[in-house]
């Protein structure tokens, strides 16, 4: 079984149409088992409720940001190794260090094609 009919995968992003763009390029890449959330706090009660291998989380959401929603991950034992990736309009310098000293995994930058989402997504889970 390859590793795409396995990899369970949630994207977080307030933005509706970012959610469904990422979706659509993770179903193209065989990707079928994804959830997705409006907002940090849903993300992780749905993480509770079906644990991921990868989340796929925009930077700025209102109420918990992705980096928010990192440091949230990684403070819990269940979510400490799950991968992660920020996507990010704005890849300062700072966010991106910040982002690594909490274990952010990768990181992309907007707009981005699918084949760059791919690849951000190998470089953390391995060949979809």
């Amino acid at each position: 079984m390859a590793l795409r009919d396995q990899l369970r995968t949630i994207v977080v992003d307030d933005m509706s149409t970012s959610r469904g763009l990422i979706t659509q390029a993770l179903d193209g890449f065989g990707v079928r088992q994804v959830e997705s959330a409006a907002d940090g706090p849903s993300a992780l009660q749905k993480i509770a409720a079906w644990p991921v291998h990868l989340v796929i989380s925009d930077m700025n959401m209102p109420g918990m940001n992705g980096l928010q929603l990192l440091h949230a991950l990684r403070s819990a034992p269940q979510t400490r190794g799950v991968g992660f990736l920020l996507i990010t309009g704005k890849a300062d310098r700072e966010i991106i260090e910040h982002g690594k000293q909490l274990g952010m995994n990768n990181f992309l930058k907007k707009p981005f094609q699918p084949d760059e989402l791919r690849k951000a997504i190998e470089a953390i889970v391995g060949r979809l």
